[in-house]
């Protein structure tokens, strides 16, 4: 599933049609990314629209169009963002396509998983306005960190990270990568790392800006010296210096998760 690099990379590719005028909208009216969208008026609204800004904010992305038009929502496990050339035609995943004299942006989910939505208003939508702060806002504080950590004192650390109303734009890789960074166990209860809030803010945000640097520019592969490079391979190993111990993988509340039992000691996951 795209997490917050991967998404702001997604987010990127539509901007080829920032400032031009919708000249046709194609939409799959039965797709269940539409579930909670009117198709009928997303064509009428969107067609004769100019593109005027892109948004990502953790893994929900938001487009503003002129006359206070507003497409939104998230790619869920498979979904992507795409830029083809204006006369490109739909294939059968493209569940939306806005038609440009110069580009043709596609959104296309194969197991449509991800959402679309559709509203109109003066100002961005309400779930939008209502999101959490994002990992690089001032407003994710450690204090905030630290009562989403005590809160929620009895589930794993792992499974917390993945909260999206404390943490948005950390998915699997993300969650993974932090702990092993901090020598957590992914397993151990989130009380437990409450005094070390701005441990876990720190890392947060570092990784965040690194991601948003490698992939989300131009969807770089991460170094060696990470996690990630490491996390699905068979007898993969530990990438820290002087470790190199076999890494281990294991279920933790229906996710995949990837330690270092060397770094990460502690309750098996």
């Amino acid at each position: 599933m795209p997490e917050l690099a991967e998404v702001d990379y997604f987010r990127k590719q539509w901007n080829a049609g920032l400032g031009r005028p919708i000249r046709r909208v194609h939409a799959h009216a039965n797709a269940r990314v539409f579930r909670e969208t009117s198709v009928r008026l997303l064509t009428q609204k969107l067609a004769g629209s100019t593109f005027e800004a892109s948004f990502a904010h953790g893994k929900n992305l938001l487009f503003a169009f002129s006359g206070g038009h507003w497409l939104g929502g998230h790619l869920g496990m498979t979904g992507r963002l795409e830029a083809r050339p204006p006369d490109a035609r739909p294939e059968k995943h493209d569940h939306l396509v806005l038609f440009t004299d110069a580009v043709a942006l596609v959104f296309a989910d194969p197991r449509m998983f991800g959402r679309v939505r559709f509203e109109s208003g003066p100002e961005p939508p309400e779930w939008w306005r209502d999101s959490p702060p994002e990992i690089l806002s001032n407003d994710f504080t450690t204090a905030r960190v630290a009562d989403f950590l005590k809160r929620r004192a009895r589930t794993p650390i792992k499974t917390l990270l993945l909260d999206q109303a404390g943490f948005p734009g950390i998915g699997n890789w993300m969650a993974d990568e932090i702990c092993w960074r901090l020598r957590w166990h992914p397993a151990r209860l989130a009380g437990e790392f409450a005094e070390r809030a701005p441990e876990l803010r720190r890392a947060l945000r570092l990784l965040a800006r690194q991601a948003l640097r490698v992939i989300g520019d131009d969807w770089g592969d991460p170094p060696d010296s990470w996690l990630f490079n490491h996390r699905w391979k068979n007898g993969g190993r530990c990438p820290r210096g002087g470790c190199r111990a076999e890494l281990v993988r294991a279920d933790l509340r229906g996710r995949t998760t990837c330690r270092c039992p060397r770094c990460q000691p502690g309750t098996a996951a």
